[in-house]
């Protein structure tokens, strides 16, 4: 399989999984809250390293290196609503 064959296997492997996330629909309150904790409201990885109160090196956001970060963090939404509109439930327990 030449190189360009595994890229075009590769990036279809990856819309499939783009396309699954995408197209989940909650209907479960107790999976809805098992998402919302389980995925993150911001990016973990950002740090600022700060020493004697000056900023040494700050390391950038890495999600974004996530080739399905959007459709993860859509997801998430999709709870976060789920639960607001359809359970009546606050949301800013999830933040």
């Amino acid at each position: 399989m030449n190189l360009l064959n595994k890229a075009n296997l590769d990036n279809s492997f990856l819309n499939q999984i783009r396309y699954q996330l995408e197209s989940v629909e909650i209907h479960n309150s107790n999976l809805a809250r098992l998402l919302c904790k389980i995925i993150p409201s911001n990016c973990p990885f950002e740090r600022t390293v700060t020493v004697f109160g000056r900023t040494l090196l700050r390391i950038p956001p890495l999600c974004k290196l996530n080739p399905l970060y959007e459709q993860i963090v859509g997801l998430r939404f999709k709870c976060l609503l789920y639960l607001v509109n359809e359970c009546g439930e606050d949301a800013r327990k999830y933040c």
